[in-house]
C-alpha cells in the first residue's frame, strides 16, 4: 500500500473589516480557493488539486487557515493563492487577501511555526504600544498564556514518567 503524502499551507486571512474573519466558514474558503485554482490554473488545476484538498483548520478570530493538498500539486494551490482578492459569504462581499505563513509536510511543524510566528507578532504589539496601560495588559496577557504552557508541560510530566522523569527534570 503506497502513502498519500500531503502538503500543509499555513495562511493568514488579512483584511480591513473584521466582519471578514467572522464569516469565514471552512467550506466557504474551500470553494473560495478551488473556484480560484479552476480559474487560474483551469481543468487540469481543478482535477489535480481536487483530490486531498481540505481546509484543516480554520480559526475564525485570528483568520488562520490550514490548506492540505496533495505534495506533487501543492504549488498549484500556493500559486493561486494571491489571486483571491474578495471573500464572499451570505451575500456580502469583503475585500481581503491570503498570506502564506509557511508550508510543511505535516501539521506539527506548521503548529510551531505557528507558536514562533505568534510570538513575534506578540513582541512586535508590544514594542509598537503607545501608553503604558496597553504595554502592562499585554505583558500580563503574555505571562498568563506562559504560566498556563508551564502548566501543562508539568501535568504531561507528571503522567507518564513517575520517579524517572521527575530525576530526569533535577
Amino acid at each position: 500500500m503506497v502513502r498519500f503524502k500531503h502538503r500543509y499551507l499555513l495562511c493568514e486571512v488579512v483584511s480591513d473589516d473584521p466582519r471578514c474573519r467572522l464569516s469565514l466558514d471552512d467550506r466557504v474558503l474551500g470553494g473560495l480557493v478551488r473556484d480560484t485554482i479552476v480559474r487560474v490554473h483551469g481543468t487540469f488545476g481543478a482535477a489535480a488539486c481536487s483530490i486531498g484538498f481540505a481546509v484543516r483548520y480554520l480559526n475564525a478570530y485570528t483568520g488562520i487557515a490550514l490548506l492540505r493538498c496533495r505534495k506533487e500539486f501543492y504549488q498549484l494551490v500556493w500559486s493561486a493563492l494571491p489571486f483571491i482578492t474578495y471573500l464572499e459569504n451570505k451575500g456580502h462581499r469583503y475585500p481581503c487577501f491570503l498570506n502564506t505563513l509557511h508550508v510543511g509536510g505535516t501539521i506539527r511543524t506548521c503548529q510551531k511555526f505557528l507558536i514562533q510566528y505568534n510570538r513575534r507578532q506578540l513582541l512586535i504589539l508590544l514594542q509598537n504600544c503607545t501608553d503604558e496601560e496597553e504595554r502592562e495588559a499585554i505583558q500580563k496577557s503574555v505571562t498568563r498564556s506562559c504560566l498556563l504552557e508551564e502548566e501543562s508541560g508539568e501535568e504531561d510530566l507528571s503522567d507518564g514518567g513517575g520517579e524517572d522523569a521527575a530525576e530526569a527534570m533535577e
